[in-house]
């Protein structure tokens, strides 16, 4: 069983930055795309970023030119650089492995984000 292992969460204040970090417990032969989504209490899961396997990259309206996604040298490993952070990018940030057809998607288990005003 393939497991996405997420580090890098915390506390920092408004203003600071993060680099969460994942990385697939396995070799998984393919992908369409891997992201990070984010849950704040109360609120539904949403997309933050995702870079497919082409390098393409989409980011949510709310962090675009202050977070930025990238893939690892090694395979299945991708990064969420966060700067200039605030305190409603409070979430636990969620690691995703889309996989092509009718494959179910691969989660981590998530990191806790909390920035503080």
């Amino acid at each position: 069983q393939v497991q996405l292992v997420e580090s890098g969460g915390g506390l920092v204040q408004a203003g600071g930055s993060l680099r969460l970090s994942c990385a697939a417990s396995k070799f998984i032969f393919s992908i369409n795309a891997m992201g990070w989504y984010r849950q704040a209490p109360g609120k539904q899961r949403e997309l933050v970023a995702r870079i497919t396997s082409g390098g393409s990259t989409n980011y949510t309206d709310s962090v675009r030119g202050r977070f930025t996604i990238s893939r690892g040298v090694a395979r299945n490993t991708v990064y969420l650089q966060m700067n200039s952070l605030k305190p409603e990018d409070t979430a636990v940030y969620y690691c995703n492995a889309d996989l092509p057809g009718i494959l179910p998607d691969y989660w981590g288990q998530g990191t806790q984000v909390t920035v503080s005003s």
